[in-house]
């Protein structure tokens, strides 16, 4: 909508703890942030709702098959305006971490809280 691409444009959008989904051969970012416009009279939409992504149906399923098949998600990654002012969602297929990668995280998360706690005293 109009005032969603203007608050895009001003830099009000947040891909955070968003995703996408396929369902019936459609693309939808769900849980995507784009602050309500302020300069806006008219009817605001909800800043959270779910949004149609614009696709070929050949890669829609392209898509589909690789997530159903190998487990993939397909995440958004950023959102951009074209040269005709047209916004933009580069999405990508990524694999989830496994259990000894998060174990991993989490031990060099917590070393580096030690280091920061010991550089303080």
């Amino acid at each position: 909508m109009g005032c969603e691409v203007k608050s895009i444009r001003e830099g009000h959008v947040s891909l955070l703890n968003s995703f996408v989904q396929v369902t019936k051969g459609e693309m939808w970012l769900k849980n995507c942030y784009i602050k309500t416009y302020e300069k806006t009279t008219s009817f605001c939409p909800d800043e959270r709702q779910k949004r149609k992504l614009l696709m070929n149906k050949k890669e829609i399923l392209k898509i589909q098959a690789q997530v159903s098949e190998k487990g993939l998600s397909v995440v958004p990654l950023k959102v951009y305006l074209n040269k005709k002012n047209l916004v933009k969602v580069e999405i990508a297929l990524a694999r989830g971490k496994k259990l000894y990668d998060k174990r991993r995280t989490i031990k060099e998360r917590d070393q580096k809280r030690e280091q920061a706690r010991q550089i303080e005293q």
